[in-house]
């Protein structure tokens, strides 16, 4: 947790971070001049795209009107370069019909993400959807058969096709698709605020669009359906459209790993 005047932040102010904050209540909050929603307890959260700038600008309008400006600074990192070879001609190079469908995906993938609910589950610890060896990690520059494609915005976990996708944290489904072109097996869980997870490559879907669902509760199967060289799940959480990276919102694997053992 981090303390400046007037703001609590809990995260650690860098790229693809997820920063859970408390005010006092009433105070309004614009991050770089963009309104950010606070609940009626105070609570917010907002967070840094992989290439965020160093400087952010946070800035608090009190109940009595008072104003003040909080600058940020956010650390920069480095990321992964991953050479991923023997994907299909037909998925790099995708036909007018398969393009059409896949530009559809996204709309729907970003209509879900668009979605507010009044939620507090974002402030949840969030939990590992699964544990197991992590093959692919936020912000790494894939390289698809040489060709160098946009940076990876999940983590990936292997794991056998059927193995269990529990939510980790409470949460709407927002979206759930058995076939999208790239993705697969889709689902979106919000937990509120603008956080979403987005579970990729599923092999079956056990929830449907609207259904709320807890903590732990069993919600999907992994796969390797769509644009995948073989089964794991890709999980990716967002503020609204900024992806983040997952790994700020849980403990390290290795940590889990260990007291499973």
């Amino acid at each position: 947790m981090q303390a400046i005047a007037g703001v609590e932040l809990n995260g650690e102010l860098s790229q693809g971070a997820l920063i859970r904050a408390k005010v006092e209540p009433g105070t309004e909050v614009f991050l770089n001049d963009e309104v950010v929603k606070v609940n009626d307890k105070g609570e917010f959260v907002f967070g840094f795209a992989r290439d965020a700038q160093a400087e952010q600008m946070l800035k608090l309008v009190y109940a009595d009107g008072l104003t003040e400006l909080k600058p940020l600074k956010v650390k920069p990192r480095e990321y992964k370069i991953q050479n991923i070879t023997g994907i299909s001609k037909k998925i790099m190079k995708p036909d007018p019909k398969a393009q059409a469908r896949a530009a559809e995906d996204s709309k729907q993938v970003k209509a879900a993400r668009a979605q507010f609910t009044a939620s507090d589950a974002f402030n949840q610890d969030f939990i590992w959807p699964l544990t197991g060896r992590v093959t692919g990690v936020y912000g790494s520059q894939r390289i698809y058969n040489g060709k160098p494609g946009t940076p990876h915005y999940g983590v990936d976990i292997a794991a056998k096709t059927g193995t269990v996708v529990v939510a980790p944290a409470d949460g709407v489904i927002s979206l759930s698709v058995p076939d999208m072109f790239y993705s697969g097996g889709t689902m979106i869980i919000d937990h509120g605020y603008g956080v979403s997870s987005s579970f990729l490559h599923l092999s079956k879907l056990y929830v449907e669009p609207g259904q709320v669902v807890k903590q732990g509760d069993k919600v999907a199967e992994v796969g390797s359906t769509g644009r995948s060289t073989g089964p794991h799940l890709d999980w990716r959480v967002n503020w609204y459209q900024v992806r983040l990276d997952p790994t700020t919102v849980v403990p390290s694997m290795k940590s889990v790993l260990a007291k499973q053992q």
